[in-house]
Parts: C-alpha cells; sequence; structure tokens
C-alpha cells in the first residue's frame, strides 16, 4: 500500500495533538486537584456528585432546623425549671403554714407577699420567648400568652419542623399543656384555659361544660380528673394565707403535687425530644463524613499519580517529535543545500 507525505504529516500531526491533549489534561488536574473539571470527564460521577452536593445543601438545611429547634426546647426546659422551683417554694410555703400553731396573722401576710412574687416569676416565665417569638403562645408567637391575671391566650398548636428527610418533631410545648395538670380541649380557639368563665381561683380550673364527667375507654361516662392551672393555685394560695383559711392551705398541697408531676412529666418530654433531635444531628453528620469520602474518591485527583503521568506524557511527547523526524521525508531543500 502506497503511503503518500500528506498521510505521514496527518499522522505525525494527529499523535502531537493527543498527546498535547493528554499533558493539557495532566496539568489541569494537577492545578486544580481534581480529575473531574467537567461532566465530560466523568458523565455518571458528574451525577453521583451532584445527587450528593444537593444531598448536603438539604442537610444543611436540616442541622439549621435542628438548632432552632433545639433552641426552643431548651429554653422551654428552663422556664419548666423554674416553674418547678416556684412550686416546691410554693408547697414549702403551703406546709410551714398548713398548722395553727406554726403561723399567725403576721407570718401569713408576709409569705402572702413571697407567694404574689412566685406568681409574678410564674407568668414571667409563661411569658418567656426567644427573640420575639413566645415560646409557650402554640402558633400564637407575636403577643404574650399569658396576661397578668392569669389567663392563657395562646393556641394549642404543635410547631412542627423538619430534622431529617421526612422527620419531622415538635419544637414547642403549649401553656396549655405547660401549666395544668390535666389540660382539656378548647373550642373557642383561646387555648385550654383561661378563656373559659369556668377557669379561675375558685374551680381551680374545672370546666362546667363538662359537668364532670368525660367518656371511657368502652364510651361509658367516668369521672373528669380535676385540672389544676398553677397560676390559678398560686392565687388560691394566697387568697388562703390572707383569710387565714388553713383546711384551704392544707388543700393546696395535694394539688400542687399533681402540678408538679404534669411539670416533671413535661420536661421529661422535652429531655426526649432534645435526645432525638442529638441523636438525629450525630447520624447527618456521620452521613455527611460519608458523603464527603465518597465525592472525594470520585472526584479528586492522586497528586502522585497525576505527577508521575504528566512526567510519562512528556516523555512520550519528545518521543513523537523525534520519530516524526524519521516519517517525514527530506524535503527539496535538504537536497539543493
Amino acid at each position: 500500500m502506497r503511503i503518500s507525505d500528506n498521510q505521514n504529516y496527518e499522522t505525525v500531526r494527529n499523535n502531537v495533538f493527543r498527546s498535547k491533549e493528554r499533558m493539557d489534561n495532566l496539568q489541569n488536574e494537577q492545578a486544580t486537584m481534581k480529575k473531574l473539571n467537567t461532566p465530560s470527564d466523568d458523565p455518571v460521577g458528574a451525577a453521583k456528585v451532584l445527587e450528593v452536593r444537593t444531598e448536603k445543601v438539604n442537610n444543611e438545611q436540616y442541622m439549621t432546623n435542628a438548632k432552632m429547634a433545639e433552641s426552643f426546647l431548651t429554653n422551654t426546659e428552663q422556664a419548666m425549671t423554674e416553674l418547678t422551683d416556684i412550686i416546691n417554694r410554693a408547697k414549702e410555703i403551703a406546709l410551714s403554714q398548713s398548722s395553727g400553731a406554726s403561723s399567725n396573722a403576721e407570718s401569713r401576710l408576709g409569705v402572702a407577699e413571697e407567694i404574689s412574687s412566685l406568681y409574678n416569676q410564674a407568668v414571667a416565665a409563661g411569658n418567656r420567648r426567644i427573640g420575639d417569638r413566645y415560646i409557650f403562645g402554640g402558633y400564637k408567637t407575636q403577643r404574650p400568652p399569658v396576661d397578668p391575671d392569669g389567663k392563657y391566650h395562646g393556641d394549642e398548636g404543635q410547631m412542627m419542623i423538619e430534622i431529617a428527610k421526612d422527620v419531622f418533631l415538635s419544637m414547642n410545648v403549649t401553656g396549655a399543656d405547660a401549666f395544668n395538670s390535666h389540660p382539656r380541649t378548647s373550642t373557642d380557639g383561646q387555648g385550654a384555659f383561661g378563656a373559659n368563665p369556668g377557669y379561675g381561683p375558685t374551680t381551680a380550673g374545672r370546666n362546667p361544660a363538662s359537668n364532670g364527667l368525660e367518656k371511657g375507654p368502652e364510651g361509658k361516662d367516668v369521672p373528669t380528673p380535676e385540672n389544676v392551672n398553677v397560676f390559678d393555685e398560686l392565687q388560691n394560695l394566697r387568697i388562703s394565707l390572707l383569710t387565714g383559711d388553713i383546711g384551704a392551705t392544707r388543700d393546696t398541697l395535694d394539688r400542687f403535687d399533681q402540678i408538679h408531676a404534669k411539670i416533671v412529666a413535661t420536661r421529661s418530654k422535652i429531655g426526649s425530644r432534645l435526645q432525638g433531635l442529638q441523636s438525629t444531628s450525630q447520624s447527618i453528620e456521620r452521613h455527611n463524613l460519608t458523603n464527603s469520602q465518597l465525592t472525594s474518591q470520585i472526584e479528586d485527583a492522586d497528586v502522585a499519580q497525576v505527577v508521575s503521568d504528566l512526567a510519562k506524557e512528556e516523555q512520550v511527547f519528545k518521543s513523537s517529535l523525534a520519530s516524526s523526524q524519521k516519517l517525514i521525508q527530506p524535503t527539496l531543500l535538504d537536497f539543493l543545500r
């Protein structure tokens, strides 16, 4: 088969161009430390890297959500701790003043003032907020949920937040659930206590509309558990101290025990949610680490291998230039010299 000079020139040019192209790619890998610089380098790997990066962005948002929920729950737990201390102190006062031998008019007047201070502290704890959002108001986070009279003006909304893919967690505890021993579902949209005219210091949170009965497991009417409200009970204790009603003062002890038990249960619920947040956040961090390792395997270049390949390609390029001199025949000018 006859080989023309043009074919020789074309062969030499193609070999040189391919060698220079490989050297250019290796130089780009060395400069960027990436072997995947364009989707055409590895279409399958590029698609996987894009998927991992999208997942990373989503995980960052989940982590932000988790931090917000943790802030809400931590502040809620602190407020509930304050309420626990207030209830414990109120119990101590009620216990010390429940005997006529250990109390007199002057001592009762003094501790009644302390109960007023505890009541104000309880209202302040009920109106705890983060920034401009009140944490116990349910969905109504823009105004104080508890007024100076101890009435609740929030709702029973649970603010659900996504902390992982398709994993939602309630980041708030409503005041209806936090300040009552047996909260009732409200029908007027004003929360589970405070808006009903039958709720107050003299009725200890009973709902007259229920007639003292509720449906049991088999549909039978059973006695409705008495609801005790922390603000009402503090006022009841204060009134009994001012009036010298030792029997009423003694009666508050059992109701304070009910409130204390409910607060402990609520704090346990908050602790479980915080534990769930921490576990989910740790799982996301481990998943991000795994994704980072996978991304590195796909797109990061092996520096030692790139340097070795580049040196090898330089020798190939020089050899290609040297061999091309033998392949291309001398021109007429070479014979005329």
